[in-house]
């Protein structure tokens, strides 16, 4: 999990920044982004409104403290022998299945219905969300394949493209209904997803040899 830099004056509490984020994600969760408050999370969190402005400016900073520290789980502990640009495939499952996880986690679910029923009065958390969430994630992810693109393992026109279609592919009908309530995959679910989608763009991308 990635924390916020401190604010001057006051050494970081890594325990206590947790626990702010942890509470923070149920708020938004359970209250939405509208209705949670800075006053709402220092009580939830346990702590003093005076002690949560030491670590967050204001209610978007812990909002952007709190996608991140979710996105940044898809690359986490993903060493350079995974990430190698000759094997892809291995690569790309360990990638997409840390990013299942994610997107159908409870907080993450969470999350994107507390924006969705925001997103017409709240622009400027979306603007958050996409800035710190997706985004990285997908540069992340086009990082990892122009260098499988320079190995020639794999060949595409942009790798950001195709970084960007391969999560879309994985998130697909299946992350609709988990939105909805309707269904959320197990984890056996979410391979046979991840192994449909790599089956797809391996096809697509793989150098001719």
């Amino acid at each position: 999990m990635t924390n916020p830099p401190p604010q001057r004056g006051r050494p970081r509490d890594p325990e206590r920044v947790k626990r702010v984020l942890d509470a923070a994600t149920r708020q938004f969760c359970e209250l939405g982004y509208e209705r949670t408050s800075i006053e709402s999370v220092a009580q939830a969190a346990g702590v003093s409104k005076v002690t949560l402005y030491t670590y967050f400016a204001n209610k978007e900073t812990l909002f952007e403290a709190v996608v991140g520290s979710y996105s940044d789980l898809v690359f986490a502990n993903l060493t350079p022998e995974i990430l190698d640009p000759l094997q892809p495939e291995r690569a790309l499952t360990h990638i997409g299945t840390q990013f299942l996880q994610l997107i159908h986690s409870p907080e993450a679910i969470g999350i994107f219905r507390a924006l969705i029923g925001c997103a017409a009065q709240h622009h400027s958390a979306c603007q958050i969300f996409f800035r710190r969430g997706p985004d990285p994630i997908v540069q992340q992810l086009a990082d990892y394949l122009q260098t499988a693109q320079q190995a020639n393992t794999l060949s595409f026109a942009d790798p950001y493209t195709a970084a960007d279609q391969f999560l879309s592919l994985l998130m697909g009908r299946a992350h609709l209904l988990a939105l909805f309530g309707l269904h959320t995959p197990t984890p056996e679910q979410q391979q046979q997803i991840l192994q449909q989608c790599l089956t797809l763009f391996l096809n697509a991308c793989c150098s001719p040899t």
